[in-house]
């Protein structure tokens, strides 16, 4: 992590608030400018994102969330791929050097990094009269030959999700000031759900060996469903077709979409969502499905893979297809 013009007060800030998470052998204490990652016969599997202050995250937000959501939504790519966590580096573009953030920071990034057992391995650290950056480029372990890419899907296979949908999106709008907020002036148990449905993503690692084990294609939900899925679509040269009334959501969402103060497309369209899609087998579905039941983690069959090259097609539980207004979040 070297390269600033300042590089003493670099290091001594890389020393205090970094060093500690560097546990890795090949990380060398964070004292060299490169990191070893050893392979015994795997693929290693690469994946970065950055989160930007104002885009991925608000300037309010507190720092330990901040982290959190740096590294997490990588480990959901890695969890896309059926690949276990290995370790990762870091990219920080500072306004300033406030203590009270970055040990806080630095703290939620460790606990993380040992919860996943995805530890530091070096990075960057530089100014930026800008909004603030946090780049993270995670590495992750798969047999060889055996990352589950988005090119794989197969008429006839079962399309699977994991946990719920659209809550972010929501939890965004409340922070925001949006109908959401609005509609749930009564209810802070579910806005602060929602909110930490934002602020947290919650990647699903503990299912990277069953979605390597059985899933044709997989990837995260970052951009949203609709639009995710999408791209899946394209990229294995199928087409979909989805039951929206089985897309699994929230209690939080399903009631906003109930009574009216959302439309459906907001959490099928909605960002940062940060579970798994992905393709299955029909005769392997129920099994999949089994595996996230024991670890906890709910998995809804929600759709089926079918032959051509149009955009996957939502229907209502009457059978009448929906005209979404957008498919996902966009950037540009």
């Amino acid at each position: 992590m070297t390269n600033a013009q300042d590089t003493s007060g670099e290091d001594a800030l890389i020393a205090r608030y970094f060093k500690p998470l560097a546990t890795d052998p090949g990380a060398f204490g964070l004292v060299d400018d490169a990191a070893i990652l050893r392979s015994s016969g795997e693929d290693i599997v690469i994946t970065t994102d950055a989160v930007v202050e104002g885009v991925h995250y608000l300037a309010g937000d507190p720092p330990g969330t901040i982290a959190r959501k740096a590294l997490r939504v990588n480990l959901s790519d890695l969890a896309g791929k059926g690949a276990v966590p290995a370790g990762f580096v870091l990219t920080l573009a500072l306004r300033n050097k406030e203590d009270a953030w970055l040990t806080q920071f630095a703290d939620a990034l460790g606990e993380d990094a040992r919860a996943f057992a995805c530890p530091l391995l070096g990075g960057d650290t530089v100014a930026t009269p800008g909004p603030q950056m946090i780049s993270i480029t995670a590495f992750g372990r798969v047999p060889q030959g055996r990352m589950v890419g988005r090119t794989g899907a197969r008429a006839g296979d079962r399309i699977l999700v994991t946990g719920t949908i659209g809550d972010a999106a929501l939890g965004l709008d409340i922070l925001k000031g949006g109908p959401v907020a609005q509609a749930l002036t009564s209810d802070p148990h579910a806005r602060e759900m929602l909110v930490s449905r934002y602020r947290v993503p919650q990647p699903r690692n503990l299912l990277a060996e069953a979605v390597r084990d059985h899933a044709t294609a997989a990837m995260d939900v970052s951009d949203g469903l609709a639009g995710d899925l999408t791209k899946l679509c394209a990229a294995s040269g199928v087409s979909a077709i989805i039951e929206v009334a089985t897309v699994p959501l929230s209690a939080a969402a399903a009631s906003l979409v109930a009574s009216n103060a959302i439309g459906i497309d907001m959490p099928l369209a909605g960002g940062d969502d940060y579970e798994v899609l992905c393709t299955v087998p029909a005769a392997q579905s129920d099994e999949l499905i089994a595996v996230g039941r024991a670890m906890g983690i709910p998995v809804a069959a929600i759709g089926t893979i079918v032959e051509g090259s149009e955009r996957p097609r939502f229907l209502d539980g009457r059978g009448k297809e929906l005209v979404l207004q957008r498919l996902s979040y966009s950037h540009f």
